[in-house]
């Protein structure tokens, strides 16, 4: 319970392959990792508004996943993963499925959550990101090759 409460409290995790529960909506799937706060439903639901119109989805907020597109469902996680305001962000290939604009966007906010002070571990083979990072490691088959 301490460990599963530490992520909770602690950390919000972007997956590369979004992780929604298919029969909830966009704003149930953001507001999940809230339930295991003391919040109201009245807060959880503001959170979650919240975070679903910083990724630019606040009228798909009603629409399942099925009625996404892949980088609507992808902003939906990545909104899941910050609406908790978190202290580290693990992000694998948060930007694969969103066109050039979206990209750009999401990085710019991940840029500015870790001017913050926020952690951000970032997972990508896009090269063009690494000038947004303070350190980058790269890795071959399992090793570190530069770091």
């Amino acid at each position: 319970n301490a460990r599963s409460n530490l992520r909770n409290q602690t950390i919000g995790f972007i997956f590369q392959n979004f992780n929604l529960l298919p029969r909830a909506t966009s704003l149930r799937n953001v507001m999940l990792p809230l339930a295991y706060r003391n919040m109201s439903e009245s807060e959880r639901v503001t959170s979650a508004e919240h975070a679903l119109q910083i990724v630019g989805l606040e009228k798909r907020k009603d629409h399942m996943p099925t009625q996404l597109s892949g980088g609507e469902r992808q902003r939906v996680a990545i909104a899941r993963a910050l609406v908790s305001n978190p202290s580290v962000i693990l992000a694998d290939e948060p930007t694969g499925n969103l066109d050039t604009k979206n990209g750009e966007a999401i990085i710019e906010l991940l840029v500015e959550m870790s001017a913050k002070g926020q952690t951000v571990v970032m997972v990508t083979h896009d090269q063009r990101l690494v000038k947004y990072s303070d350190r980058v490691i790269r890795f071959l088959d399992g090793e570190i090759t530069t770091e």
